[in-house]
């Protein structure tokens, strides 16, 4: 039976256990490009034992950033200091991930700790939203733009040329954001996707932007090399996009070869009410983990016995902590401690091993 310490090899890469550092913002970049503070938020969690360590939302062009300060990958001059940073995470025994991301119609803001307020596009730093249809995030924020055809191809292209910098910047496991209210499940939910053309209306229709986005970044991303998908696995709210969607859209993308389905849920309904509990998020990984593909587990989830029980209950492949591992980058070690797993330590560290 796994369990929370337990290998998992997907196509050519191997886990050393079921943890993941889930991608979390940090908005300390500067035109997208990571520096230091990413290289030392990063590498610490690579450090502290976790299997997977993922880089935040990384924007694949200028306009697709949340904030002026997102991490960006939309230009070469990125690759350079990202891929220091994943020869670090190798380095120290855990695999470097990449979350590639549009912002969509929740673009052009400011830090979250300086208010978060959107900029309109006519004020310095900001710059014109765009989604699936003209339909503002909040009342008080200007309309996005409504992508036409040419700027749905630009969307895709984009992501490809993303995914190669990746491979450059040593990645080993890609993360399509398709959550969060982001641009992907923007076009997904019904709530902001009032189109009429082939990417509005159906299910199928309102999936086709993400199965293109897979598609085009397969041509390009090696073959042995995962593939996950980051799901809002329902909006919480009436007319919106559910749980059901969710397991129909996990079926398609495992017979499209994604790998993983990483569930999380809500951002896309501003005054959506989300009944937060621990692990609250966990039915929808059970749930989409019936279609037989792998599903990562995320949101409120503290303590090993509780992420251990997750894996050993066949509620989840993978456990994606955030909050958590800001709390505390060297979960994992002590995770294996209290679980009674015996787990290589960096041999900085070897001393404390044995203090209680």
């Amino acid at each position: 039976m796994p369990h929370l310490f337990s290998s998992l090899k997907i196509k050519s890469v191997e886990f050393k256990n079921r943890i993941v550092v889930s991608p979390m913002c940090e908005y300390s970049s500067q035109d997208g490009f990571a520096n230091n503070w990413h290289l030392v938020h990063l590498g610490s969690r690579a450090i502290g034992g976790a299997a997977l360590v993922f880089t935040e939302a990384t924007a694949v062009s200028p306009e697709g950033r949340i904030t002026f300060a997102d991490l960006g990958i939309y230009k070469d001059e990125h690759i350079v200091k990202l891929k220091e940073i994943t020869d670090f995470i190798h380095q120290h025994g855990a695999i470097a991930g990449v979350q590639l991301a549009h912002a969509g119609r929740k673009a052009s803001h400011v830090e979250p700790w300086n208010g978060g307020a959107q900029i309109s596009s006519n004020q310095p730093k900001g710059w014109k939203a765009v989604g699936p249809s003209a339909i503002p995030f909040t009342e008080n924020e200007e309309s996005p733009l409504e992508l036409d055809k040419a700027g749905i191809e630009k969307i895709n292209a984009d992501f490809t040329a993303a995914a190669l910098r990746a491979i450059k910047a040593g990645f080993k496991v890609i993360e399509l954001h398709a959550a969060h209210g982001y641009l992907v499940h923007q076009f997904l939910s019904p709530i902001s996707n009032q189109r009429t053309d082939e990417y509005g209306g159906s299910f199928e229709n309102r999936i086709r932007l993400l199965l293109e986005i897979v598609e085009t970044v397969q041509q390009v991303w090696p073959a042995d090399n995962p593939l996950f998908v980051r799901i809002s696995s329902t909006d919480w709210t009436d007319g919106g996009w559910t749980i059901d969607d969710s397991v129909a859209l996990a079926a398609i993308l495992k017979d499209k070869g994604v790998d993983l389905v990483d569930c999380s849920s809500g951002g896309n309904v501003a005054t959506a009410k989300i009944p937060l509990k621990p692990g609250y998020q966990v039915e929808f990984s059970e749930a989409v983990n019936k279609t037989g593909i792998l599903t990562g587990a995320v949101g409120l989830i503290t303590e090993p016995k509780q992420a251990d029980d997750l894996v050993q209950n066949n509620q989840a492949d993978m456990i994606f902590l955030a909050r958590e591992m800001l709390r505390d980058p060297y979960f994992p070690l002590r995770a294996a401690q209290q679980l009674g797993h015996d787990v290589e330590w960096p041999v900085q560290y070897v001393r404390a091993k044995s203090v209680k």
